[in-house]
Formats: C-alpha cells, sequence, structure tokens
C-alpha cells in the first residue's frame, strides 16, 4: 500500500500529519507576495515543513486510511508501518527519498534528515485555481507628462472688465471647463463601480476552476455546488456574491437538518437550489465583499467547522 496519497489528501484539511515511526509533515499559511523585481505575484499558500521528532501515532493517517481502504486500523497502522521500513532502507542506502507532491527527504553528514517542500502543489484549498502570474511594469511617467501638458493649454486666463464685452464667448469656456471638472468627478466612481462588476466576473470564472478540482478532492466534500455563469449587469445583482459553505448533502432531510442546527446556533444559514448532481448544499451565511467572508470563515473554523469554504457566486 503506497501511503503518499493519503498524505497529501490530509494535507489539504489539517496542520499536522504525523507518520507514525517516522515524522510529521506541518504547514504554515504564507501570504500572497509580490516580487518588485520580476513584477510576480504568487497566491496564499501552505507551506510545508518537516519534524522528524514527531514520530507517536495520533491516529489520523490510520483512520484515514482505514475509511479509504476499506479495511481495519490494524492494518492500517501495519501497512504504515511497512512503508515506514522502505522509507528508512532507501534512505540508508539511497541518501534520499521522494514523497509524491509533498517533497524530498535527504539524509546529512549527521544522519538526519533534510526536508525539501515540492512547491509546485498548493495546499492550501481557498486558493485553488490561483496560479503565479506576472503583470507589466505600469509606466506613469507618460501619463503625467501628457496631465501637466493639458493643465498649460487649459489655463484661463483673467480678462479685465473693460475686455469682457468684446469676447463673449469666455463665459461659455469657463463653463465648458467647469463640466469637465464635473464629469470627471461623477465619471471616475462609475469606472470604478465597472471595476468592481468586472473583478467578480473573474472571480466567478476562477471559482469554476476550483469547483472542479474540489470534486476531485472526494476527501474534502463528496460533490461541489457546480459552477453557474452568470452575467453581471449592475451592483444590485451582485450584492452577496460572497457565502460560507457548510456542506453538500445527498440527502435533502439532511440538509434541512443541518439548516435547522445552524439557524438554532444563530447562524444567518440558508439553502440553495440543488446543483446538477443533485446534491443540497447548504450555507452558513453571505456577505458583500471577500473580507467579511474571510473573517466570518475564520470564527467559523474556530468555534464550528473547520472545514468550511467560501464559494464565490452571485445568487
Amino acid at each position: 500500500m503506497k501511503i503518499e496519497l493519503y498524505i497529501a489528501q490530509l494535507l489539504y484539511r489539517y496542520q499536522c500529519v504525523t507518520v507514525p515511526g517516522f515524522g510529521a509533515f506541518l504547514t504554515e499559511i504564507q501570504s500572497a507576495k509580490l516580487n518588485e523585481s520580476t513584477n510576480s505575484f504568487s497566491p496564499p499558500k501552505k507551506m510545508i515543513a518537516f519534524n522528524a521528532n514527531l514520530k507517536n501515532n495520533d491516529g489520523l493517517l490510520a483512520n484515514h486510511i482505514a475509511l479509504a481502504e476499506k479495511t481495519s486500523y490494524d492494518y492500517a497502522v501495519s501497512a504504515i508501518q511497512y512503508e515506514v521500513f522502505n522509507w528508512k532502507k532507501a534512505l540508508e542506502e539511497n541518501q534520499l527519498f521522494s514523497i509524491k507532491n509533498v517533497g524530498d527527504l535527504r539524509l546529512n553528514a549527521d544522519k538526519n534528515i533534510v526536508f525539501t517542500p515540492y512547491n509546485l502543489t498548493n495546499y492550501l484549498t481557498s486558493s485553488f485555481g490561483l496560479a503565479p502570474f506576472i503583470s507589466p511594469l505600469v509606466k506613469r511617467e507618460i501619463f503625467e507628462k501628457e496631465i501637466e501638458t493639458i493643465e498649460e493649454k487649459a489655463t484661463i486666463t483673467m480678462i479685465p472688465e473693460e475686455t469682457k464685452t468684446a469676447n463673449p464667448y469666455l463665459k461659455y469656456a469657463a463653463i465648458f471647463v467647469l463640466g469637465l471638472g464635473i464629469a470627471g468627478s461623477v465619471g471616475y466612481p462609475m469606472y470604478q463601480n465597472q471595476i468592481a462588476s468586472e473583478t467578480i466576473i473573474v472571480e466567478t470564472a476562477v471559482q469554476k476552476q476550483v469547483q472542479n478540482k474540489i470534486q476531485q478532492a472526494t476527501f474534502f466534500i463528496e460533490s461541489p455546488v457546480p459552477a453557474v455563469t452568470l452575467s453581471v449587469k449592475s451592483d444590485k445583482e451582485m450584492k452577496m456574491p460572497y457565502h460560507i459553505m457548510a456542506g453538500v448533502y445527498r440527502e435533502e432531510k439532511n440538509a434541512n437538518k443541518t439548516l435547522r442546527i445552524l439557524s438554532r446556533l444563530g447562524y444567518d444559514a440558508k439553502r440553495i437550489a440543488p446543483n446538477k448532481n443533485g446534491f443540497f448544499p447548504v450555507l452558513y451565511g453571505s456577505y458583500a465583499t471577500f473580507a467579511e467572508a474571510e473573517k466570518a470563515k475564520k470564527e467559523i473554523h474556530e468555534k464550528h467547522n473547520p472545514e468550511a469554504w467560501i464559494l464565490i457566486q452571485s445568487l
């Protein structure tokens, strides 16, 4: 039995995955990063480390294997012990052993294990579908010079009283310049609203990829909510696009039971329409901004359900 797959699955859900008799893989969330020298952006991710001193069996890995393989707990423990024996033998013979999608293990001169994580896999579920990207450098000098040129050309010269009658169109020019200023002050907020609308459209597209990956990760939820293609037209249609998912259920009675429990606990819980697979999703609540949803998710993780996740979708 190869236990590497089960270790990788558990790293999506837990901060510590212990391999009895060998060591523990620990995760720490790293915030999004900007590399100014290359103009590259990296999404938030889980960084993996290894501690060879944590070897006691906490039951997490063995129970997960027993459920996945439909076997007994004792058999799973024996399978882990056999794999650990092979790992140690490979380290002694080759000084190197690789765990797929997790990292490489080496023995240094003091016979201590040195771990190098595999950085291409992001175990932070909230970052599914997000990949590093490079943004071209924004050059502002040309734009600023154009503004200075416009300001020089648009200088308003004060006309003496006796010359006002000689140029009756001057007052209309002043009104025109004032109108440009008002249009700018009104048009900029409208531009910001348009940018916000397009941002929601992009987030919804990313969420489709997130849901496809979550549907494959059966250890996380049984089935994700299907992606829904929406046409975002105005701010009114996007009031609450961020939702905290409590679970997706095969039976409607189970979804209703969870809904009643969450309501009694004080959550603004609700159900949404069944997905294309006929499953019934239940929400802890909906929020207007991602920051509000992220804050609520952290509180839910601490107080009630560490597996709650954020769905971005305009309902």
